[in-house]
Protein backbone atom coordinates (compact mmCIF):
# COMPACT_ATOMS: atom_id res chain seq x y z
CA UNK A 1 0.00 0.00 0.00
CA UNK A 2 1.29 2.86 -1.02
CA UNK A 3 0.96 4.93 2.39
CA UNK A 4 -0.59 8.06 0.77
CA UNK A 5 -4.05 5.86 0.61
CA UNK A 6 -3.44 4.88 -3.26
CA UNK A 7 -2.97 1.76 -4.55
CA UNK A 8 -0.17 0.17 -6.87
CA UNK A 9 -0.95 -2.78 -7.96
CA UNK A 10 2.63 -4.98 -9.06
CA UNK A 11 1.95 -8.56 -8.62
CA UNK A 12 0.88 -9.14 -5.05
CA UNK A 13 2.61 -6.12 -4.31
CA UNK A 14 1.28 -3.00 -3.04
CA UNK A 15 3.68 0.19 -2.22
CA UNK A 16 3.75 3.42 -0.75
CA UNK A 17 3.82 6.38 1.77
CA UNK A 18 5.77 8.62 -0.32
CA UNK A 19 6.42 12.58 -0.38
CA UNK A 20 6.03 15.26 -2.93
CA UNK A 21 8.57 14.17 -6.03
CA UNK A 22 11.88 16.09 -6.64
CA UNK A 23 12.06 18.18 -9.72
CA UNK A 24 15.00 18.79 -11.79
CA UNK A 25 17.02 21.96 -11.66
CA UNK A 26 15.32 24.70 -9.18
CA UNK A 27 12.12 24.87 -8.50
CA UNK A 28 10.20 28.13 -9.13
CA UNK A 29 9.55 30.30 -6.04
CA UNK A 30 5.35 29.82 -6.70
CA UNK A 31 5.95 25.76 -6.87
CA UNK A 32 7.63 26.27 -3.81
CA UNK A 33 5.46 28.17 -1.97
CA UNK A 34 2.34 26.04 -3.00
CA UNK A 35 4.03 23.31 -1.18
CA UNK A 36 4.32 24.60 1.58
CA UNK A 37 0.85 25.59 2.00
CA UNK A 38 -0.12 22.47 1.60
CA UNK A 39 2.51 20.19 3.67
CA UNK A 40 -0.87 17.81 4.89
CA UNK A 41 -0.95 16.89 1.08
CA UNK A 42 -2.06 13.29 1.59
CA UNK A 43 -5.96 13.67 0.65
CA UNK A 44 -7.31 10.39 -0.01
CA UNK A 45 -10.39 10.69 -3.05
CA UNK A 46 -13.45 9.18 -1.99
CA UNK A 47 -13.81 6.67 -5.23
CA UNK A 48 -17.10 5.51 -6.09
CA UNK A 49 -17.30 2.35 -8.74
CA UNK A 50 -20.60 0.69 -10.32
CA UNK A 51 -21.23 -2.14 -12.07
CA UNK A 52 -18.60 -4.89 -12.63
CA UNK A 53 -20.83 -7.68 -10.59
CA UNK A 54 -19.71 -10.98 -11.90
CA UNK A 55 -20.08 -14.48 -11.21
CA UNK A 56 -17.49 -15.95 -8.93
CA UNK A 57 -15.91 -12.92 -8.67
CA UNK A 58 -12.54 -12.39 -7.15
CA UNK A 59 -11.46 -9.63 -4.91
CA UNK A 60 -7.68 -8.92 -4.11
CA UNK A 61 -8.48 -8.95 -0.32
CA UNK A 62 -9.78 -12.28 -1.07
CA UNK A 63 -5.90 -12.64 -2.93
CA UNK A 64 -4.06 -11.90 0.85
CA UNK A 65 -3.88 -7.96 0.30
CA UNK A 66 -5.82 -5.70 2.29
CA UNK A 67 -6.24 -2.33 0.86
CA UNK A 68 -8.40 -1.17 3.75
CA UNK A 69 -5.68 -2.38 6.52
CA UNK A 70 -2.82 -0.03 4.25
CA UNK A 71 -5.42 2.81 4.62
CA UNK A 72 -5.28 2.70 8.25
CA UNK A 73 -1.75 2.39 8.78
CA UNK A 74 -1.17 5.24 6.38
CA UNK A 75 -3.23 7.43 8.72
CA UNK A 76 -1.62 5.68 11.89
CA UNK A 77 1.92 6.69 10.83
CA UNK A 78 1.17 10.26 9.83
CA UNK A 79 1.57 11.88 13.15
CA UNK A 80 4.72 9.77 14.14
CA UNK A 81 6.22 11.31 10.44
CA UNK A 82 5.48 15.06 11.93
CA UNK A 83 6.75 14.43 15.02
CA UNK A 84 10.44 13.90 12.83
CA UNK A 85 9.93 16.69 10.49
CA UNK A 86 13.04 19.27 10.28
CA UNK A 87 13.95 22.59 8.23
CA UNK A 88 14.62 21.36 4.59
CA UNK A 89 11.67 19.16 4.49
CA UNK A 90 9.17 20.79 1.46
CA UNK A 91 5.55 18.87 1.83
CA UNK A 92 4.51 15.59 4.06
CA UNK A 93 3.51 12.22 3.04
CA UNK A 94 0.84 11.90 0.20
CA UNK A 95 3.17 12.48 -3.26
CA UNK A 96 5.41 10.10 -5.81
CA UNK A 97 8.82 11.25 -3.96
CA UNK A 98 10.08 13.70 -1.22
CA UNK A 99 11.65 16.75 -1.36
CA UNK A 100 14.18 18.60 0.55
CA UNK A 101 15.59 22.53 -0.01
CA UNK A 102 19.54 21.75 1.07
CA UNK A 103 19.55 25.77 1.09
CA UNK A 104 16.86 26.04 3.73
CA UNK A 105 18.32 23.65 5.54
CA UNK A 106 21.54 26.23 5.34
CA UNK A 107 24.02 24.72 3.33
CA UNK A 108 26.14 26.60 0.97
CA UNK A 109 28.40 23.64 -0.82
CA UNK A 110 27.22 20.36 -0.01
CA UNK A 111 28.15 16.80 -0.37
CA UNK A 112 25.30 14.30 -0.38
CA UNK A 113 26.03 11.34 1.65
CA UNK A 114 23.49 7.96 1.08
CA UNK A 115 23.25 5.23 3.09
CA UNK A 116 20.94 1.71 2.91
CA UNK A 117 20.85 -0.99 5.36
CA UNK A 118 18.85 -3.85 6.98
CA UNK A 119 18.38 -5.05 10.35
CA UNK A 120 18.89 -8.72 9.45
CA UNK A 121 18.02 -11.62 11.23
CA UNK A 122 17.39 -9.70 14.63
CA UNK A 123 14.06 -9.37 12.88
CA UNK A 124 13.48 -13.08 14.04
CA UNK A 125 14.21 -12.51 17.99
CA UNK A 126 11.34 -9.69 17.30
CA UNK A 127 9.13 -11.51 15.74
CA UNK A 128 9.37 -14.28 17.87
CA UNK A 129 9.91 -12.34 21.21
CA UNK A 130 6.58 -9.99 20.35
CA UNK A 131 9.04 -6.99 20.68
CA UNK A 132 8.13 -4.76 17.64
CA UNK A 133 9.12 -1.11 19.15
CA UNK A 134 12.53 -0.86 19.02
CA UNK A 135 13.41 -2.44 15.79
CA UNK A 136 13.07 0.32 13.86
CA UNK A 137 15.39 2.02 16.28
CA UNK A 138 18.20 -0.31 14.34
CA UNK A 139 16.80 0.39 11.30
CA UNK A 140 17.68 4.13 11.36
CA UNK A 141 20.87 3.61 13.35
CA UNK A 142 22.28 1.64 10.85
CA UNK A 143 21.69 3.73 8.46
CA UNK A 144 22.74 7.34 9.87
CA UNK A 145 25.51 5.69 11.57
CA UNK A 146 27.10 5.00 8.21
CA UNK A 147 26.88 8.45 7.50
CA UNK A 148 28.07 10.31 10.45
CA UNK A 149 31.08 8.42 9.83
CA UNK A 150 31.70 11.11 6.85
CA UNK A 151 31.07 13.99 8.73
CA UNK A 152 27.61 14.22 7.50
CA UNK A 153 24.57 15.33 9.16
CA UNK A 154 21.44 12.81 8.07
CA UNK A 155 18.96 14.72 6.61
CA UNK A 156 15.78 12.24 5.93
CA UNK A 157 15.13 8.40 5.91
CA UNK A 158 12.57 6.54 3.75
CA UNK A 159 11.95 3.19 4.91
CA UNK A 160 10.47 -0.45 2.96
CA UNK A 161 8.30 -2.72 5.22
CA UNK A 162 7.46 -5.86 3.58
CA UNK A 163 4.94 -8.65 5.52
CA UNK A 164 2.91 -11.52 4.45
CA UNK A 165 0.03 -10.40 6.37
CA UNK A 166 -0.51 -6.58 7.22
CA UNK A 167 -1.26 -5.83 10.94
CA UNK A 168 -1.62 -2.30 11.40
CA UNK A 169 -0.29 -2.77 15.23
CA UNK A 170 2.39 -4.56 14.64
CA UNK A 171 3.44 -2.33 11.49
CA UNK A 172 2.35 0.48 13.47
CA UNK A 173 4.61 -0.33 16.82
CA UNK A 174 7.82 -0.85 13.59
CA UNK A 175 7.51 2.07 12.61
CA UNK A 176 7.02 4.27 15.98
CA UNK A 177 10.25 2.95 16.40
CA UNK A 178 11.73 4.21 13.26
CA UNK A 179 10.45 7.92 13.81
CA UNK A 180 11.96 7.38 17.39
CA UNK A 181 15.25 6.70 15.53
CA UNK A 182 14.66 9.73 13.76
CA UNK A 183 14.26 11.80 15.97
CA UNK A 184 17.53 10.39 17.51
CA UNK A 185 19.63 11.45 15.18
CA UNK A 186 18.09 14.54 14.12
CA UNK A 187 16.36 13.44 10.44
CA UNK A 188 13.07 13.43 8.75
CA UNK A 189 11.06 10.43 8.00
CA UNK A 190 9.78 11.53 4.40
CA UNK A 191 8.13 8.23 2.79
CA UNK A 192 8.05 4.19 2.96
CA UNK A 193 6.75 1.42 1.36
CA UNK A 194 4.54 -0.86 2.92
CA UNK A 195 4.43 -4.17 0.87
CA UNK A 196 1.68 -7.11 1.57
CA UNK A 197 2.84 -10.54 -0.04
CA UNK A 198 1.09 -13.44 0.63
CA UNK A 199 2.77 -16.87 0.49
CA UNK A 200 6.50 -14.58 0.28
CA UNK A 201 6.26 -14.22 3.62
CA UNK A 202 4.81 -15.91 6.37
CA UNK A 203 1.78 -14.10 8.09
CA UNK A 204 3.29 -12.64 10.77
CA UNK A 205 6.26 -11.96 9.23
CA UNK A 206 8.16 -8.85 7.81
CA UNK A 207 11.20 -7.54 6.73
CA UNK A 208 12.93 -3.65 6.55
CA UNK A 209 15.12 -2.13 4.84
CA UNK A 210 16.42 1.59 5.42
CA UNK A 211 17.33 4.72 3.38
CA UNK A 212 19.07 7.61 4.66
CA UNK A 213 20.97 10.49 2.85
CA UNK A 214 22.39 13.20 4.53
CA UNK A 215 24.63 16.04 3.77
CA UNK A 216 28.30 17.72 4.62
CA UNK A 217 29.99 20.91 3.31
CA UNK A 218 32.16 19.93 1.10
CA UNK A 219 35.42 21.37 3.14
CA UNK A 220 34.09 19.29 6.08
CA UNK A 221 33.98 15.90 4.55
CA UNK A 222 35.77 13.23 6.55
CA UNK A 223 37.65 11.19 4.79
CA UNK A 224 40.80 9.60 7.01
CA UNK A 225 43.41 10.64 4.00
CA UNK A 226 45.20 12.61 6.34
CA UNK A 227 45.31 9.66 9.25
CA UNK A 228 49.20 9.17 10.47
CA UNK A 229 51.46 6.90 12.51
CA UNK A 230 51.04 8.23 16.12
CA UNK A 231 47.67 9.05 15.77
CA UNK A 232 45.31 7.65 18.72
CA UNK A 233 42.35 5.17 18.70
CA UNK A 234 39.38 6.26 20.21
CA UNK A 235 36.55 4.01 20.94
CA UNK A 236 32.87 4.78 21.72
CA UNK A 237 31.17 1.66 23.30
CA UNK A 238 28.47 0.32 21.82
CA UNK A 239 25.27 -0.52 24.14
CA UNK A 240 25.41 -4.35 23.01
CA UNK A 241 25.38 -6.37 19.75
CA UNK A 242 23.62 -3.67 18.10
CA UNK A 243 21.97 -5.19 14.80
CA UNK A 244 24.83 -7.65 13.31
CA UNK A 245 25.95 -11.76 14.08
CA UNK A 246 22.26 -12.68 15.19
CA UNK A 247 22.22 -15.79 12.72
CA UNK A 248 25.01 -16.82 14.97
CA UNK A 249 23.92 -15.62 18.15
CA UNK A 250 20.03 -17.15 17.60
CA UNK A 251 22.25 -20.53 16.80
CA UNK A 252 24.01 -20.40 20.57
CA UNK A 253 20.59 -19.60 21.77
CA UNK A 254 18.86 -22.56 20.09
CA UNK A 255 22.05 -25.07 20.87
CA UNK A 256 21.56 -23.92 24.50
CA UNK A 257 17.26 -24.74 24.69
CA UNK A 258 16.50 -21.25 25.44
CA UNK A 259 13.89 -19.08 24.94
CA UNK A 260 13.37 -15.29 24.58
CA UNK A 261 10.97 -14.88 27.35
CA UNK A 262 13.68 -16.83 29.25
CA UNK A 263 15.66 -15.02 31.88
CA UNK A 264 18.59 -13.87 30.75
CA UNK A 265 21.85 -15.56 31.36
CA UNK A 266 23.72 -12.56 31.75
CA UNK A 267 21.86 -9.77 32.99
CA UNK A 268 19.51 -10.74 35.94
CA UNK A 269 17.42 -7.08 35.54
CA UNK A 270 15.75 -8.72 32.18
CA UNK A 271 14.59 -11.36 29.78
CA UNK A 272 17.18 -12.98 26.78
CA UNK A 273 15.25 -11.68 24.34
CA UNK A 274 14.78 -8.10 25.81
CA UNK A 275 18.64 -7.92 26.18
CA UNK A 276 19.35 -9.24 22.94
CA UNK A 277 17.07 -6.53 21.83
CA UNK A 278 18.79 -3.46 22.84
CA UNK A 279 18.53 -1.02 20.18
CA UNK A 280 21.52 0.13 17.82
CA UNK A 281 23.02 3.22 19.68
CA UNK A 282 22.64 6.42 17.35
CA UNK A 283 26.12 8.18 17.63
CA UNK A 284 24.97 10.83 15.49
CA UNK A 285 24.55 14.01 17.85
CA UNK A 286 27.45 13.45 19.78
CA UNK A 287 29.98 12.68 16.90
CA UNK A 288 28.68 16.01 14.57
CA UNK A 289 29.40 18.14 18.12
CA UNK A 290 32.47 16.48 18.34
CA UNK A 291 33.70 17.40 14.63
CA UNK A 292 33.64 20.86 15.67
CA UNK A 293 37.15 21.62 16.81
CA UNK A 294 38.76 19.66 13.48
CA UNK A 295 40.59 17.58 15.24
CA UNK A 296 39.08 14.21 14.23
CA UNK A 297 40.78 12.43 11.04
CA UNK A 298 38.73 9.66 10.52
CA UNK A 299 35.70 8.18 11.63
CA UNK A 300 34.68 4.10 11.27
CA UNK A 301 30.96 2.46 12.68
CA UNK A 302 31.85 -0.75 13.45
CA UNK A 303 29.18 -3.02 12.18
CA UNK A 304 29.61 -6.66 10.53
CA UNK A 305 33.35 -7.62 10.32
CA UNK A 306 33.89 -5.97 14.04
CA UNK A 307 37.01 -3.88 14.95
CA UNK A 308 39.47 -5.74 12.53
CA UNK A 309 37.45 -5.23 8.96
CA UNK A 310 35.89 -2.07 9.90
CA UNK A 311 39.24 0.16 11.07
CA UNK A 312 41.24 -0.42 7.75
CA UNK A 313 38.30 0.89 5.50
CA UNK A 314 39.45 4.55 6.84
CA UNK A 315 42.83 4.26 7.21
CA UNK A 316 45.56 4.99 4.07
CA UNK A 317 47.83 2.09 2.56
CA UNK A 318 50.98 1.54 4.95
CA UNK A 319 48.96 1.96 8.30
CA UNK A 320 48.00 -0.57 10.64
CA UNK A 321 46.09 0.23 14.01
CA UNK A 322 47.49 -0.98 16.95
CA UNK A 323 44.05 -1.98 19.16
CA UNK A 324 44.36 -2.66 22.77
CA UNK A 325 41.63 -5.29 24.19
CA UNK A 326 42.37 -4.35 27.49
CA UNK A 327 42.12 -1.00 26.99
CA UNK A 328 38.23 -1.01 27.53
CA UNK A 329 35.11 -3.37 29.45
CA UNK A 330 34.40 -6.65 27.92
CA UNK A 331 30.71 -6.93 28.26
CA UNK A 332 28.95 -9.34 29.91
CA UNK A 333 26.83 -10.59 26.74
CA UNK A 334 29.61 -10.97 23.96
CA UNK A 335 31.54 -13.17 27.10
CA UNK A 336 28.50 -15.51 27.59
CA UNK A 337 27.97 -15.85 24.09
CA UNK A 338 31.74 -16.95 23.09
CA UNK A 339 31.32 -19.37 26.40
CA UNK A 340 28.38 -20.97 25.39
CA UNK A 341 28.71 -20.90 22.04
CA UNK A 342 32.40 -22.20 21.68
CA UNK A 343 33.39 -19.17 19.53
CA UNK A 344 36.87 -18.18 19.42
CA UNK A 345 37.95 -15.14 20.26
CA UNK A 346 39.09 -14.85 16.69
CA UNK A 347 35.99 -15.28 15.29
CA UNK A 348 33.97 -12.84 17.65
CA UNK A 349 36.44 -10.41 16.77
CA UNK A 350 35.65 -10.35 13.50
CA UNK A 351 31.95 -10.75 13.86
CA UNK A 352 30.66 -8.74 16.43
CA UNK A 353 31.31 -5.22 18.06
CA UNK A 354 32.65 -6.81 20.94
CA UNK A 355 31.92 -3.41 23.50
CA UNK A 356 33.18 -0.74 20.63
CA UNK A 357 30.51 0.54 18.17
CA UNK A 358 32.03 3.72 16.80
CA UNK A 359 35.91 4.57 16.61
CA UNK A 360 37.39 7.83 16.58
CA UNK A 361 41.17 8.33 15.12
CA UNK A 362 42.37 11.89 16.65
CA UNK A 363 45.33 13.85 16.47
CA UNK A 364 47.48 13.16 19.34
CA UNK A 365 46.87 16.84 20.47
CA UNK A 366 43.16 16.94 20.03
CA UNK A 367 42.53 13.38 21.67
CA UNK A 368 41.51 14.71 25.38
CA UNK A 369 39.64 17.05 23.82
CA UNK A 370 37.58 15.09 21.21
CA UNK A 371 37.26 12.72 24.19
CA UNK A 372 35.66 14.90 26.59
CA UNK A 373 33.38 16.51 24.11
CA UNK A 374 32.67 13.09 23.30
CA UNK A 375 31.69 12.43 27.06
CA UNK A 376 29.92 15.48 27.08
CA UNK A 377 27.48 14.08 24.53
CA UNK A 378 26.92 11.17 26.61
CA UNK A 379 29.54 8.86 24.90
CA UNK A 380 31.55 6.04 26.95
CA UNK A 381 35.08 7.05 25.43
CA UNK A 382 37.91 4.64 25.95
CA UNK A 383 41.69 5.55 24.13
CA UNK A 384 41.95 2.16 23.04
CA UNK A 385 45.08 2.31 20.46
CA UNK A 386 47.37 4.12 18.52
CA UNK A 387 47.82 4.31 14.76
CA UNK A 388 51.61 2.82 14.23
CA UNK A 389 53.73 2.37 10.56
CA UNK A 390 52.78 -0.89 9.21
CA UNK A 391 53.52 -2.67 6.00
CA UNK A 392 53.33 -1.68 2.08
CA UNK A 393 49.99 -2.52 0.72
CA UNK A 394 46.16 -1.99 2.45
CA UNK A 395 45.60 -1.18 5.97
CA UNK A 396 45.22 -3.23 8.63
CA UNK A 397 44.61 -4.01 12.05
CA UNK A 398 46.82 -5.40 15.20
CA UNK A 399 44.08 -6.68 17.79
CA UNK A 400 46.23 -7.11 20.94
CA UNK A 401 45.31 -8.65 24.49
CA UNK A 402 41.98 -10.82 23.32
CA UNK A 403 42.88 -13.94 25.25
CA UNK A 404 43.88 -11.89 28.14
CA UNK A 405 40.64 -9.50 28.07
CA UNK A 406 38.29 -11.67 26.43
CA UNK A 407 39.02 -15.08 28.20
CA UNK A 408 37.69 -16.04 31.67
Amino acid sequence: MRRDGKTKRDGDRESGRKAPSRTKGHCKPSAIKYLQRHKACSISPTITITGGTAINSRTYKGAGVDIEAGAALVEAIKPLAGETARKGILGGLGGFGGLFDLKAAGFCDPLLVAATDGVGTKLRIAIASGHHETIGIDLVAMCVNDIVVQGAQPLFFLDYFATGRLDVETAKRVLGGIAKGCTEAGCALIGGETAEMPDMYGEADYDLAGFAVGAVERPRLITGETVAAGDVVLGLQSNGLHSNGFSLVRQIVADAKLAFGDACPFDESRSLGEALLQPTRIYVKSVLDALDNGKIKALAHITGGGLVENIPRVLPAGLTADIDATAWPYPALFRWLAKTGGVPTAEMARTFNCGIGMVAIVAPEGADAVAARLREGGEIVHAIGRIAKGRDGPATVRLKGIETAWIG
